[in-house]
């Protein structure tokens, strides 16, 4: 009897710990703006930003945080990649105003991008790579 506790107790550890591992695992990775950059009407300023992100796709939710404080959030199209981005990088397109709206965020060694939806079809777009 006291085996069957033991074993039982074993196997319950066991799955806790490889379960906590699971739920553990964040989709997360850091980006470097270049550039002062709005996304969904916020403006972000220059700097290391972490950017998390939950869901299966293709559609997914985004928070940006900058030291641990989440500063925007908002929906992405995961779109797959033909190869693994080789660092964090992100694309914008510049608006009539000369302001930079974040399109795309390329987490670095991940085969995909978190797409934003494109508000104005007519601005131009530039990409940029991230450290």
């Amino acid at each position: 009897m006291k085996l069957s506790k033991a074993l039982s107790f074993l196997f319950g550890t066991a799955l806790l710990i490889s379960s906590s591992a699971v739920a553990g695992e964040t989709n997360k990775s850091t980006v470097q703006l270049e550039d002062k950059v709005v996304i969904e009407g916020k403006s972000l300023p220059t700097g290391r930003y972490t950017v998390e992100w939950s869901g299966s796709g293709p559609t997914v939710q985004v928070t940006i945080l900058r030291n641990k404080e989440a500063v925007a959030t908002f929906s992405a199209h995961l779109t797959e990649q033909p190869n693994a981005n080789p660092q964090g990088a992100y694309s914008t397109q510049t608006a009539a105003d000369g302001s930079r709206a974040l399109t795309a965020i390329y987490p670095g060694g991940k085969r995909f991008a978190l797409q934003l939806e494109q508000t104005q079809a007519s601005q131009q777009s530039s990409a940029h790579a991230a450290n």
